[in-house]
């Protein structure tokens, strides 16, 4: 059966047998069907994590912070005469998040959640997979310093569904976090119901490098995120020929360039999910950027240390979806509404405007609407 089918399939069960169903799912393939929440004496389990660990996370969430502080829109209004017009923003009300956790990874949440909070999303709620029923205990602690109470030992297609249709708990508005394809299946099938925040695919880095370059650290770069599973995809686009050479492995596409405007010009088809740039001077490459999900600069700014506390964001677009799509914000967890004010004098002055408009349109309560206000 293909993917889309099957992932129909379990959708359809969950919404006809609600709970039931998801505790099946749970079963057969995390092989635990008990209650799905996250009991408060549960979260006890965090006191297990060395306290060197603890503060480690606690000012990676803080440089996070720090970064996504300076991303909040404040409401944009604009007078003109008797025109008042612009932007109020409001945060979503409720929003779930998904955190892998077949190999846990638990910077996703940080990822995800500081955002969330600095937008002033109400109610954060938190499913991970959770073989055996052990919640991981740095999710966790994660959750517990970001104030997030509602967290689900749950994952794949069943916690997609939970969270879509407000099985175990009460619906969310948009769900956010990266998953296998399964999961992303289940978001693709559930938008519409909820809303979602990427269809996200495979881990991908490509790094652009002249002969400036130190060979090892862009092949460690390039492993880096090879590593997050055999799917990942790494470029390295170089006018370096030695570089290639050294680089060139079965896991990494090499492409030997003649000039950096070359390798530019690849770099953009590619529109890669993290985009290194080492070179001699690289701040003189970034206007030709067009497509990346982030861009990282210089030798010292690697992939693997934004992943985890540079303070950018590590939820980025993939699969040539950087062409349409950016970088996971503040303003992803809000919603922009418009306003508009005009008095008497300003709207009857340009009232013919809309008359004529609704009557090309032969829209004619349009036009009343607008006319018996003369």
């Amino acid at each position: 059966m293909e993917i889309n089918s099957y992932v129909a399939e379990i959708l359809k069960d969950l919404k006809n047998r609600g709970m039931e169903a998801v505790k099946d799912y749970s079963k057969k393939f995390d092989d635990y069907g008990g209650e799905i929440r996250v009991a408060k004496e549960e979260f006890a389990k965090v006191e297990s994590i060395p306290e060197e660990d603890k503060n480690i996370i606690k000012r990676v969430i803080k440089r996070v912070e720090s970064v996504h502080k300076k991303q909040i829109k404040r409401d944009q209004l604009n007078k003109e005469d008797g025109f008042t017009y612009g932007l109020v923003y409001r945060p979503i009300e409720r929003v779930g998040l998904y955190v892998p956790g077949g190999k846990p990874l638990p910077s996703s949440l940080i990822m995800m959640g500081v955002p969330a909070k600095l937008a002033g999303v109400k109610e954060i709620v938190v499913a991970s997979p959770s073989p055996k029923g052990a919640m991981d205990a740095y999710t966790l602690f994660i959750a517990k310093e970001l104030g997030i109470e509602g967290v689900y030992k749950v994952g794949g297609v069943q916690a997609i569904g939970a969270m879509a249709y407000g099985i175990g708990m009460k619906k969310v508005d948009k769900i956010f976090g990266p998953g296998n394809k399964f999961v992303t299946e289940a978001k693709r099938q559930v938008y519409g119901t909820v809303g979602i925040d990427c269809l996200a695919g495979p881990s991908e880095v490509c790094v652009i490098a002249d002969d400036s370059a130190n060979p090892k650290y862009v092949l460690f770069d390039l492993l880096s995120q090879v590593e997050h599973g055999g799917d990942s995809k790494a470029w390295l686009l170089s006018t370096s020929k030695e570089l290639c050479d050294y680089c060139s492995k079965p896991e990494i596409e090499v492409y030997h360039e003649e000039s950096l405007d070359r390798c530019l010009e690849r770099a953009n088809d590619i529109a890669p999910e993290h985009l290194q740039i080492i070179t001699d001077k690289p701040m003189k490459l970034i206007p030709k950027i067009t497509n990346a999900g982030a861009v990282y600069i210089g030798e010292y700014t690697p992939a693997a240390a934004c992943d985890y506390f540079v303070g950018v964001n590590h939820v980025l677009p993939t699969g040539k979806s950087a062409r349409f799509s950016s970088v996971l914000t503040v303003d992803d967890f809000m919603k922009r509404i418009s306003l508009a004010k005009m008095d008497k004098n300003d709207m009857l002055e340009d009232l013919d405007l809309g008359i004529r408009m609704a009557e090309i349109e032969d829209l004619d309560y349009h036009r009343k609407s607008m006319e018996v206000r003369k």
